[in-house]
């Protein structure tokens, strides 16, 4: 696109300088010598040259400029060669009426009434006939308007070209948003495959091992209580394989039992399973909540039990779940050895990030006064995680 205004431009430029450099020739071959002719070419070269100051394609543009000098300097030898019959080197003004209504704009839109004036200033000084003034000014009047024509094209076609560059640059910014968007995701599903992956497995061998530890003491003296014990081990690991199914494949929102349904039974393997000692207090009306709410909140308790047990070695916990208005509380508490210094390592952080995507706070307390104790707080607002409104 930019090639063919590059090409219009100097197109209209070399016709403009063959119209002089032809009457400057036409002038030299016929007219004897005389001051008036060496008068004539140098009214021809600064015709020709002094608009050139102010347009010049590709490294002058003031078209303003350009016309004023055009009209005063070619405009007053076109004047001057109707005026004078004899002068061989006629001129007519529709070459530069075009070239001037090509380079229009809207402080040059007085260049229209002033081409179509020139004719009737030798028509006075002549005495043509009217009709012929007015024939020479509508020629002029038509070739400024081709040249408006002329350069509405071009404009269009250099519209046309920045919009096609524009849709290119916003495609390209669009694929690679849409390439950003993928990356992000599939990170994100990735770090959410990595967290309910430690939370379940963690939780899952731990209470595997705890409940194998205990049937390798009881083998000897009590087979038939290990044998019992590990028919439920086997249980408990199709139950987290379910789990795990069930994560990779994301069960609907709608599906599955109820939070505290889920609670109570996490809570009642735990025991099995471990021999923990767990008091469970489950406080309001559960509303209806969104998976990942319930997942959220089971993976936390998952890992506070694990913890509990792994790094505190606590004999005791407490779980408070309490549905409020506005909001879940989940506090789980233990008697275990009291976390000296607070370092949120994977566990945590995933326990944090869980509950802090859902617009919720998690802390962290642990103190060794009358008792030991280490406790874990949660607050998940429930506006917005409700999947339906209670009237």
């Amino acid at each position: 696109m930019k090639k063919i205004l590059s090409f219009m431009d100097w197109g209209l430029f070399a016709l403009r300088l063959y119209h002089y450099i032809l009457l400057a020739s036409r002038l030299l071959e016929v007219s004897e010598f005389s001051i008036l002719t060496v008068v004539n070419i140098f009214w021809l070269m600064l015709a020709s040259v002094v608009p050139m100051l102010f347009w010049f394609p590709g490294f002058r543009n003031n078209k303003t400029w350009f016309c004023i000098l055009e009209l005063l300097l070619g405009g007053s030898y076109y004047v001057n060669s109707a005026i004078h019959p004899d002068l061989t080197s006629r001129a007519d003004y529709l070459l530069l009426s075009l070239i001037m209504g090509y380079l229009m704009t809207k402080k040059t839109i007085w260049v229209i009434p002033v081409v179509a004036f020139i004719p009737f200033l030798s028509q006075t000084y002549m005495h043509l006939p009217w009709e012929q003034a007015f024939s020479f000014a509508s020629d002029n009047l038509l070739f400024c308007f081709i040249g408006i024509w002329a350069s509405s094209v071009a404009k269009a076609y250099e519209e046309k070209n920045k919009l096609a560059l524009e849709v290119e640059r916003q495609n390209k910014l669009l694929t690679l948003y849409t390439a950003e968007i993928e990356t992000m995701t599939l990170q994100e599903e990735r770090n959410r495959m990595s967290k309910e992956l430690h939370d379940t497995l963690g939780h899952s061998f731990i209470s595997l091992i705890m409940g194998l530890d205990a049937s390798i003491a009881l083998l000897d003296r009590k087979p038939e209580e290990v044998k019992g014990r590990l028919i439920r081990l086997r249980t408990l690991a199709e139950q987290n394989l379910d789990d795990m199914r069930n994560i990779v494949h994301e069960m609907g929102e709608e599906e599955g039992a109820s939070l505290t349904q889920l609670v109570e039974n996490l809570v009642l393997r735990f025991q099995e399973h471990t021999g923990t000692v767990l008091t469970v207090n489950l406080l309001g009306t559960e509303p209806r909540v969104h998976f990942e709410v319930r997942q959220t909140v089971l993976r936390v308790i998952q890992e506070a039990f694990t913890n509990a047990l792994k790094h505190g070695k606590a004999s005791q916990l407490f779980l408070e779940l309490e549905f409020a208005v506005n909001t879940l509380q989940l506090i789980v508490r233990n008697n275990g050895i009291p976390i000296k210094k607070m370092d949120y390592g994977f566990g945590l952080t995933t326990m944090k990030h869980r509950i802090e995507r859902l617009g919720g706070s998690l802390s962290v307390d642990s103190k060794e006064e009358a008792e030991a104790m280490t406790e874990v707080r949660c607050k998940i607002p429930l506006k917005g995680v409700l999947l339906h409104v209670e009237h």
